[in-house]
């Protein structure tokens, strides 16, 4: 059985995360239309984690 992950809010933040990044206003933008597509008037913790884990991979 697999174990269901915890949400990421309810995480302690890493202890080795290096210098903290800020999104790029092209990410931002990209944000703010998933959060518009969602229903939701600005984008939450887990629009901007898409964005910037999308970054990293490319």
């Amino acid at each position: 059985m697999v174990a269901a992950k915890k949400a990421p809010w309810k995480k302690p933040a890493p202890k080795k995360a290096g210098k903290p990044r800020h999104l790029t206003p092209a990410q931002k933008a990209t944000a703010k239309r998933a959060a518009a597509k969602a229903g939701r008037p600005y984008p939450n913790l887990v629009d901007n984690m898409r964005v910037a884990s999308k970054g990293k991979k490319a």
